[in-house]
């Protein structure tokens, strides 16, 4: 992680305490020597940004120095500058050091230091940035801050929100936190694979890099049989020997899928089992009454879904728009399950919504955000069946303009029940009994809508990147069978747009209200990214012009110049990568992705927490009755969009895990085989290698290359030999032989077999001029590669 140096003395030559503080929370640091009203230097900026992290915004900065005029303008192009090089980069609505911690992140408590103090790490934290870093922790009194209130207290396990500071102890972890919010109490236990032991008993083989063995008597083996996958807690701790460990429960064999996604579970600490007081709450509930609704049941939407859907929360119905001031336009109905009415602020099925974030969706199974009796009866739209709603009615011209619409809280009746190969099937000219009565009054006013909807689209222009999507396929004994990539229908496409024109619409309507909302917000790439990305291009000929105003259809260009060439599956990948990740938050920044100036999800609130608030923001400012937003809600916003953009990222690295443990353990009886692959990244311990067929990846270490020297080169994202000139490059297509396969772990490593192909002129001159001072590097056969993800 790169950090500014710097000097821990002060003027007597005495480092700083642990207990000194600036301001109410930050931790006491030398003060920087600052003229007010002057342009501070680079290395000022720079050291502020890092001991001020909360205070590291435009805004704040320029407060800070004291700043106007003409200097807020220069401050403006020396932040735009330090982000082109790499030394800042955005986070939400500030400003960090690259590697750096954001001002509030979400922490697991994970061990004690040897004076006793919590330390955490990071909930979530990218592979390519190493180990995350320690955070030591900050138990306040438990009058809270100021005597003020009741502080929250946190243990080891547990799973908090907290403010981070650097730290000034230089012996110690690099920051320090305050604790804002417990978000989750775990309970202590482990998971681990049983092993027989003779005479009895047995051993727990941990899951986790960091995890140890534990000792099994034979009393608490809990009916575990060799090779289970079981939870256990630990029955005693003792000054020597191994800690002794009590089976819980047994999840299964660890060949099984079963077993297989409980690891990504409990390994990122999803909650998957409903409290008592949870589920109480849910079978109590009522079918909702007309109060404040109005009844539509006659109007004949339905719901478009994957086969196996189990819950339903979005219903469509389009129509000609019959005004003669709209020649050509249509008018689209969007229904929304009304979560808002069962799911009130600050209740057990809210609390433990928000303690989830989302659903999550695994090969097999699914972790519901909400339970069943909720997100598969009361709220799902089901055929035939009163379900209430919040709708909203969207008038678009012929030229695919929305020219505007209304919210409606209302009681529904869904008309059908269809699959997107159903639905796609009967515009195709292939009606089932079911579909064939309804081609012509639903499904081709549906489909005419959306072509007058594509319209508005395609001028809009939104990020462009069609990259296939793989799904496993299951056998009956829950190992895979084969993995398949599903097409991709008019169908999909259709419910795709109308939902995000719905999100729009949402987004407008709280904002006119000046209503506090959670948007999904997604960032421009930053500068240095472009750079990055500019250079690469630049080796294939394409060019990318240079400046912070870039749009999607500028990246649209660049795909489509690539497109039909053998550099359109690379391309493609590295516009991906130069792109920043959405996330939720309070303060709208746009949809860069979508090239949309407000937007906020609005139309899956069953398994999405943001979808809820923006619900109940709508009931609220509307005036729709009850389950409306409440004034705590409101101030607990900006820390609600940090836990759940966090529990998202969580969600997609645990069903990315089980993908891989999944692939893994489907491939562990096929080492030696051979695979046609392609170089899915490049970095300087060795290659990543995708494999199609699989959807898996796998790493090739540098130092099983070949007898060369071999060189990374980032602008050309590739690893030739500087003697011989021979190399490979991001995309390219190779064969390699599994190795070894580690499924508990989701990890392949291969050995190439294809010879590399000689490299550019561009990446042989790079060789020659000797550039070492842009982090390329050179290994030597035979030299170990870093630790990492293999």
């Amino acid at each position: 992680m790169s950090r500014i140096p710097r000097e821990r003395t002060n003027p007597a030559g005495k480092r700083p305490g642990k207990t000194g503080r600036a301001g109410k929370d930050a931790p006491a640091v030398e003060p920087l020597n600052i003229v007010h009203g002057a342009l501070p230097s680079r290395e000022v900026i720079l050291r502020f940004i890092a001991d001020h992290p909360q205070k590291a915004s435009k805004r704040e900065l320029a407060k800070a120095f004291g700043l106007k005029g003409d200097n807020r303008v220069e401050l403006k192009h020396m932040l735009q500058e330090l982000e082109q090089e790499g030394m800042l980069q955005k986070n939400r609505k500030s400003l960090i050091r690259p590697g750096a911690l954001p001002p509030v992140t979400v922490l697991d408590i994970t061990t004690r230091d040897k004076d006793g103090d919590l330390i955490g790490r990071p909930a979530e934290w990218p592979e390519d940035q190493g180990v995350a870093p320690a955070v030591s922790i900050r138990q306040q009194s438990p009058a809270g801050r100021q005597g003020k209130g009741k502080a929250p207290v946190a243990g080891l396990g547990d799973r908090i929100l907290a403010k981070i500071f650097p730290a000034v102890d230089r012996g110690g972890p690099a920051y320090t936190a305050r604790i804002i919010k417990v978000i989750d109490r775990r309970r202590g236990a482990s998971m681990g694979v049983f092993r027989t032991a003779p005479g009895g008993g047995g051993r727990l083989l941990p899951i986790e890099r960091r995890g140890e063995e534990m000792v099994i008597d034979p009393d608490f083996t809990g009916g575990a049989t060799d090779g289970d996958l079981v939870e256990v807690e630990i029955a005693r701790l003792g000054r020597f020997g191994l800690p002794r460990a009590k089976v819980l429960s047994v999840v299964g064999s660890v060949g099984s899928e079963k077993a297989i996604s409980m690891i990504a579970i409990h390994a990122h600490g999803i909650p998957h089992v409903f409290p008592p007081a949870v589920i109480a709450e849910a079978e109590a509930a009522k079918a909702a009454t007309m109060s404040h609704r109005e009844d539509w049941r006659d109007v004949p939407l339905i719901t478009i879904d994957p086969a196996d859907a189990k819950d339903h929360d979005d219903a469509v119905y389009a129509e000609l728009d019959p005004s003669p001031d709209n020649p050509g336009g249509v008018i689209v109905t969007v229904a929304i399950a009304d979560v808002s009415w069962y799911v009130r602020p600050n209740s057990p099925l809210d609390r433990e919504a928000l303690k989830r974030g989302n659903s999550v969706y695994f090969p097999d199974r699914v972790v519901p955000m909400l339970p069943e009796r909720i997100s598969n009866d009361l709220c799902s739209l089901k055929e035939g069946v009163d379900r209430p709603a919040l709708a909203v009615r969207m008038s678009f011209s012929g030229e695919g303009r929305k020219i505007g619409h209304t919210f409606h809280r209302i009681m529904m009746k869904s008309a059908a029940k269809l699959s997107y190969q159903q639905a796609q099937a009967a515009i195709d000219g292939k009606p089932d009994d079911q579909t064939g009565p309804m081609l012509e009054p639903i499904l081709k006013p549906l489909w005419h809508a959306y072509e007058v909807m594509k319209r508005g689209r395609d001028r809009r222009q939104p990020l462009e990147l069609d990259m296939p999507e793989r799904k496993i396929l299951l056998k009956p004994d829950g190992t895979v069978d084969r993995v398949v990539v599903p097409p991709r229908l008019d169908a999909h496409k259709l419910i795709e747009e109308m939902m995000i024109q719905a999100n729009v619409c949402a987004a407008e309507t709280l904002e006119k209200k000046r209503q506090p909302l959670i948007y999904r917000i997604h960032d421009g790439p930053t500068l240095a990214k472009q750079e990055i990305l500019r250079e690469f291009l630049a080796t294939l000929g394409i060019s990318l012009a240079k400046g912070g105003n870039m749009r999607a259809n500028n990246f649209n260009g660049i795909l489509a110049k690539a497109d039909g060439t053998p550099h359109q599956t690379m391309v493609s990948e590295m516009v991906l990568r130069s792109q920043s990740q959405a996330i939720y938050g309070p303060e709208n920044i746009g949809h860069f992705g979508l090239n949309l100036m407000k937007y906020a999800h609005f139309t899956s609130p069953i398994r999405r927490y943001a979808d809820l608030i923006v619900h109940r923001a709508l009931v609220g400012s509307l005036g729709f009755g009850e389950g409306g937003i409440t004034p705590e809600e409101e101030a607990a916003l900006d820390d609600i969009a940090a836990e759940i953009s966090t529990f998202e990222r969580r969600a997609m690295a645990a069903e990315r895990e089980t993908v891989d443990r999944l692939i893994a353990h489907h491939l562990s009886g096929r080492v030696g085989e051979e695979f046609a692959g392609r170089v899915s990244g490049v970095t300087k311990s060795g290659l990543f290698v995708s494999l199609p067929d699989y959807g898996a990846d796998g790493f090739v270490p540098i130092s099983t290359l070949g007898s060369d020297y071999f060189i990374y080169d980032e602008a050309h994202q590739a690893l030739s030999g500087e003697r011989t000139g021979l190399g490979y490059r991001l995309g390219d297509s190779v064969t390699v032989k599994l190795a070894e396969a580690i499924p508990l772990a989701g990890a392949l490593r291969f050995e190439m077999i294809s010879e590399g192909r000689e490299m550019p002129a561009a990446v042989r001159s790079f060789h020659k001029a000797g550039r070492r001072d842009r982090g390329q590097v050179r290994k030597k056969p035979g030299t170990r590669p870093p630790r990492g993800r293999h």
